[in-house]
């Protein structure tokens, strides 16, 4: 069997891949962007690792698999390790793979996300406000919101991951 032939053959034995619900950028482009100069203006100050690492905490927090897809294949160009990306998922129990800012950050991304409780814990903010200043913090916050609102495009929409190439929206 051909490389190719082997291609096919993997491929068929794979789901079909769904199209989007909606391609909603294209009929709300000035909504679009909007939201890439709000997202262009909360990474302003925020490093970028920790930047990704917010984003795709908080897209399995979300489930949005378009978003996991795109910020996954960012933080690997950036750098970010295999092994930290694995244990995203399990922060909380492999705190050792973090640093404590890295850990704040995480703790306060899971608090803004799932507001389950209708508030972000004072314990939660006042561990991230001891590692970042007030205008790193505020960033971080918009930073943590606006994905949060691209993975509610993604899910609703449900984009389609797969296709990313990293630096792609950079």
């Amino acid at each position: 069997m051909t490389t190719t032939e082997n291609d096919t053959a993997k491929d068929s034995s794979y789901a079909s891949e769904e199209a989007p619900r909606l391609q909603w950028a294209k009929f709300a482009p000035e909504v679009y962007k909007a939201m890439v100069r709000l997202d262009a203006a909360a990474r302003r100050g925020v490093d970028p690792v920790l930047l990704e690492l917010v984003k795709i905490r908080t897209s399995q927090l979300n489930h949005c698999a378009f978003c996991l897809d795109m910020h996954t294949k960012d933080a690997f160009a950036a750098g970010e390790s295999v092994e930290r990306i694995v244990q995203l998922s399990a922060w909380e129990e492999s705190r050792h793979f973090y640093t404590e800012k890295e850990l704040a950050a995480l703790a306060l991304t899971e608090a803004v996300t799932v507001l389950t409780d209708g508030f972000v814990p004072d314990e939660v903010f006042e561990t991230a406000a001891r590692h970042f200043d007030e205008a790193e913090l505020s960033q971080l916050l918009a930073s943590i919101t606006v994905i949060n609102a691209w993975n509610r495009f993604g899910v609703s929409c449900r984009l389609v991951p797969g296709h990313y190439t990293a630096g792609q929206h950079a």
